[in-house]
């Protein structure tokens, strides 16, 4: 199995791991334990015609902030906690869902706090590669992408009892992640972190940190994600 790590375009047609870690891909996984299907849309403009079409529950951000007349931001817990009977959640995201649209691959969502499943559930489904990809931001390297990328390669090789052929940066990403005091303070203080500790957002960094607390992987299939199926 060839395992391999990009930045914002994967570089497979097999199976590629989508990772924002700050905090599309735990928004997404966490989400579906209270909707049943979410559908992202690339502008605010399509997710508002959207809600308009299929009455959807409505959230996501620009620039960190919630988008004015969405029902709920982009904070993870708030979306999985969102009251609602409403089975559909419309997201929109600065990063993490503008990249899915450009996949041509199998793809999954990966974060921290469901690394082990989804790397697990990428070797199951795989033919001879998986890819992980960090979205960044704005076209940036982001730090917690690639720590929550190693999380996840780790947890993938590990599947795999080391039997693969892993490129160098993916080998890199897995050592910056093995001290996880470490990956924490780099959460906290990359510029994402900083930048919603700012926005009174830290409780989002919080949760997003956390390893391995979901067993939730979506899958992106026909423009919708929803629970892979074992």
């Amino acid at each position: 199995m060839k395992i391999t790590l990009s930045f914002e375009k994967t570089q497979t047609k097999d199976t590629s791991i989508m990772v924002d870690a700050l905090r599309a891909s735990t928004t997404i996984t966490l989400a579906l334990n209270n909707f049943n299907e979410i559908i992202p849309c690339f502008t605010p403009e399509e997710a508002f015609e959207l809600k308009k079409e299929i009455n959807g529950i409505i959230a996501g951000e620009r620039s960190g902030k919630r988008v004015e007349g969405f029902d709920v931001g982009n904070s993870p817990k708030d979306v999985e906690n969102y009251d609602t009977d409403i089975e559909t959640l419309i997201l929109t995201t600065s990063n993490g869902t503008r990249i899915l649209k450009d996949m041509d691959s199998t793809v999954l969502v990966g974060s921290m706090v469901n690394a082990k499943a989804v790397g697990y559930k990428s070797v199951e489904i795989a033919e001879n590669e998986i890819d992980v990809v960090m979205a960044g931001y704005k076209g940036n390297f982001a730090l917690e992408d690639f720590l929550a990328a190693g999380e996840i390669l780790y947890w993938v090789c590990g599947r795999l009892n080391n039997e693969c052929e892993i490129s160098d940066y993916a080998k890199a990403a897995i050592m910056a992640s093995r001290d996880y005091d470490a990956l924490k303070e780099g959460f906290y203080n990359c510029n994402s972190g900083r930048k919603l500790s700012r926005l009174k957002s830290k409780k989002d960094i919080d949760c997003c940190v956390l390893k391995n607390i979901s067993e939730n992987v979506a899958i992106y299939e026909n423009n919708i994600l929803k629970l892979i199926k074992d």
